[in-house]
C-alpha cells in the first residue's frame, strides 16, 4: 500500500488532527469493573484486522499528517506478535512522508505483561508508556480488577523504569473505593520519577456495578488535593485531553482528565481506531467510519483517503457523557476496551 495524501486531517472545526489511538485488539486479561463486565464477550478473531492491516493503516494516517500513535486496546500486550507491529512503526519514526513525519510511538498497558515486553518496546523506539493503576493495595486492586495481578503490574513498572521508559501513571479516581488513596498514590508516583493522571469514570458500556455510585468529581479531588498541596497549573501539554499542575511540595507533575466535570474536547486532536478497523470520531459518539473496508478494497490508498476525509467532516465537536442520577444508561453501549483507551 502506497502512502498518497491528499493533506492533513483538520475537522469541520478546523481543529488538526495529529493523534491516532490505535487499539491492537479489544481483549483484556483484567476485568475492571468500571470497564467492563466479569464475563464479557470479546470479538471473533476473524472480525480483527492483522498487524499487516494496521501498519498500512498506521502508514495512511502518518501521511495525513498523524504525528503521534499511542497503541492500546484492550491490553495490547496480550495480543501475539504485537511487539512486530511496534518494531514496524518505530521505523517510521522520524521518517518524513510529504506531510510530516511520526514524531512519536506510545502504548497504554495495564502492565501485567510489561516485564515481559519493556526491552522490546524501548528498543523499537517507545520512549514512554502509560501504566493503568487505580490501586496499590493488592486487595482492592483484586476485587477492582478482578483478579489478583498487582504483583505483576508492579514489576512491570519497574521494568518500565529499568529499561529507561518514561513512565506515567493513569488513575480512574473512583467514590469509596480508591477515594481515600489518591493523595498516597500521587505521593509514590513523583518519589518514583512518575507523572501520574487521574481521571473521571467514563459512562461507556454496560457494566455490573451502578457507575454513579462510584463517580468521583475531579473538581472535588482537586479540592481536597489544595488542601494539603500547593497545586500551580502548567503549560505542559502531552497531546492528550489532560491538564497538568504542579505540586509543590513534591515536585511532580499532577494531570487531571475531566470529561464530566470540565468538557475537554475544544482542542481535540485525537482520532480513535478500534481492532476492527472502524474510525470512532469521538470517544462519546456514535459517528464511526469503516477503514476495515477501505483497507480491503481493489483501491486501498484512494477508499482509506475518502474515508479519512469523511471522518473529518462527520468529527463532532464535543461528545455528551453525563452521570447525573443512579440507573442511569451508559453514554454508549460498546465498552471503552471496543473503542480503544
Amino acid at each position: 500500500m502506497q502512502m498518497n495524501s491528499s493533506g492533513p486531517l483538520v475537522d469541520q472545526f478546523q481543529r488538526r488532527i495529529s493523534y491516532l489511538r490505535l487499539s491492537v485488539t479489544d481483549r483484556c486479561d483484567l476485568r475492571c469493573a468500571y470497564c467492563m463486565p466479569e464475563r464479557q464477550v470479546f470479538l471473533p478473531r476473524a472480525e480483527v484486522l492483522s498487524l499487516d492491516e494496521m501498519h498500512d493503516l498506521a502508514l495512511g494516517f502518518i501521511a495525513r499528517g498523524i504525528t503521534k500513535i499511542r497503541l492500546t486496546g484492550g491490553e495490547p500486550l496480550v495480543r501475539r506478535d504485537m511487539i512486530d507491529l511496534v518494531r514496524a512503526l518505530g521505523r517510521r519514526l522520524g521518517q518524513d512522508t510529504g506531510q510530516g513525519a511520526l514524531e512519536e510511538l506510545t502504548l497504554t498497558t495495564n502492565g501485567t505483561r510489561l516485564a515481559e515486553f519493556a526491552d522490546d518496546l524501548a528498543a523499537a523506539g517507545v520512549k514512554r508508556v502509560n501504566i493503568s493503576l487505580d490501586t496499590r493495595d493488592r486487595a482492592t486492586f483484586a476485587t477492582l480488577a478482578r483478579r489478583d495481578a498487582l504483583p505483576q503490574v508492579l514489576e512491570g513498572i519497574a521494568a518500565a523504569q529499568a529499561a529507561g521508559l518514561k513512565v506515567k501513571i493513569n488513575v480512574v479516581a473512583l467514590k469509596g473505593v480508591n477515594e481515600a488513596e489518591l493523595p498516597e498514590l500521587i505521593a509514590w508516583a513523583h518519589d518514583q520519577q512518575f507523572a501520574i493522571t487521574l481521571i473521571e469514570v467514563m459512562p461507556l458500556g454496560e457494566v455490573e456495578e451502578d457507575r454513579f455510585d462510584h463517580y468521583l468529581p475531579l473538581s472535588l479531588v482537586r479540592e481536597r488535593l489544595e488542601s494539603r498541596w500547593t497545586l500551580t497549573p502548567s503549560e505542559y501539554r502531552s497531546g492528550g485531553p489532560a491538564r497538568y499542575f504542579t505540586v509543590a511540595e513534591t515536585g511532580g507533575r499532577l494531570g487531571l482528565i475531566t470529561p464530566l466535570t470540565n468538557n475537554f474536547c475544544d482542542g481535540c486532536n485525537r482520532i480513535r481506531v478500534s481492532a476492527t478497523g472502524q474510525l470512532f470520531a469521538c470517544l462519546g459518539g456514535t459517528e464511526q467510519v469503516d477503514l476495515r473496508a477501505a483497507l480491503r478494497s481493489p483501491a486501498p490508498d484512494a477508499a482509506l483517503s475518502e474515508a479519512l476525509d469523511l471522518a473529518m467532516r462527520i468529527k463532532p465537536l464535543r461528545h455528551h457523557f453525563v452521570i447525573d442520577r443512579p440507573g442511569a444508561a451508559p453514554a454508549l453501549a460498546r465498552h471503552m476496551s471496543m473503542t480503544g483507551g
